[in-house]
């Protein structure tokens, strides 16, 4: 999964709220299961180059919000019950990223554009 999600640490959003967006979002289209286990928070912070505490923040964030759960000698996996958000969407979206993408643009614009369409 760390694969899977990246920090850019000159970004204007915080480490861990890249970390818990991007892992939402893994959840959110079918990425990651239930019952699929996250990299520890020492392995995730090291993989990514930040504090073991921005890990800690975006995992309790996530936990918060019901999406994973921690428990001891399992580690935090992610929650029982949770489904991908309308795979329908999810696929339109790929869609779009991928037509963007072909018409070259960078992920920052495909961003931009969507919230721009949100804000309407």
């Amino acid at each position: 999964m760390s694969g899977a999600v990246v920090v850019d640490l000159s970004s204007g959003v915080p480490p861990y709220e890249q970390i818990r967006g991007q892992v939402a979002g893994l959840i959110a289209t079918g990425s990651l299961h239930p019952g699929d286990r996250l990299p520890t928070v020492r392995d995730l912070a090291t993989d990514l180059g930040v504090a073991v505490g921005t890990a800690t923040r975006a995992y309790r964030e996530l936990e918060s919000a019901g999406l994973v759960v921690s428990r001891r000698r399992v580690g935090t996996v992610v929650a029982e019950g949770v489904a991908p958000t309308h795979p329908e969407v999810a696929e339109a979206a790929a869609a779009l990223v991928t037509r963007a993408r072909g018409a070259g643009m960078g992920d920052d614009d495909v961003l931009a554009l969507v919230r721009g369409v949100l804000l309407r």
